[in-house]
């Protein structure tokens, strides 16, 4: 462990089961310990002001919806601070529009809802910290998308929609996509998001055998990336 670098990695939570999933028992066997922030419930100055890791996690709330959800102007303020500071952040779904748009590029409803299982496309593979998923399938859950932000470097692509990841230098990384789902409780997403999947006609039982058949793959190919992005800040 980097004895610099804070032993504390905060998460911003929006929902309750849309959690760190796999990734946080990862953390804990590379020494680091865990603590939630809820959106719209908690001061979520220090969770942004972290000097350690920060990873802002999903919701089905969207950007642009701060009139009705007034925390979300808060976070987009604060992120803006974070990252003019480069301390290290990462966004998942929710959390990856959100840095989009603290990095000043729009964020909107999407054409289709992208439910399901699918592939990635990975441009400049042989160079990319999302290599190990170019033959595995991810979670996508989402219905809004964004336009990349400028000096970032677009990482992955789905059929649906072009701006799937991106990161801006070393410490900065965004993903629309969900490869923090654990294997063992994604039956919670399909409770908690009935009224989505139904509104959207998404096959529920197919869903499901989607999830057992693909999320253990993914498991073990979100510990590699992620153990590759976490080395600068273990090693000293």
């Amino acid at each position: 462990m980097n004895t610099e670098f804070p032993n504390t990695i905060y998460a911003v939570q929006h929902l309750a089961f849309e959690d760190l999933g796999a990734l946080e028992d990862l953390f804990y066997q590379m020494g680091f310990r865990v603590r939630y922030f809820e959106a719209g419930v908690d001061d979520l100055s220090k969770a942004f002001e972290h000097t350690g890791l920060t990873i802002i996690l999903g919701g089905p709330i969207g950007v642009y919806e701060t009139e009705d959800y007034p925390f979300l102007q808060q976070e987009i303020d604060l992120l803006k601070v974070r990252l003019e500071k480069n301390l290290p952040t990462i966004g998942i779904c929710l959390g990856a529009q959100l840095i989009a748009r603290a990095l000043g590029a729009k964020v909107y409803a999407g054409h289709s809802k992208e439910i399901g299982w699918s592939m990635l496309q990975l441009p400049n593979p042989s160079n990319n910290i999302l290599a190990p998923l170019a033959e595995t399938p991810v979670l996508h859950w989402h219905g809004d998308t964004f336009d990349l932000p400028e000096g970032a470097e677009l990482l992955a692509s789905s059929q649906l929609y072009p701006h799937q990841a991106f990161s801006i230098g070393e410490n900065i990384l965004a993903l629309q996509f969900h490869l923090e789902v654990a294997a063992d409780s994604l039956e919670k997403w399909l409770i908690g998001h009935t009224c989505e999947l139904r509104k959207a006609n998404v096959n529920i039982p197919a869903l499901r055998k989607d999830n057992q058949q693909f999320a253990a793959a993914l498991e073990m190919q979100t510990a590699k990336i992620f153990t590759a992005w976490m080395a600068p800040f273990i090693h000293a």
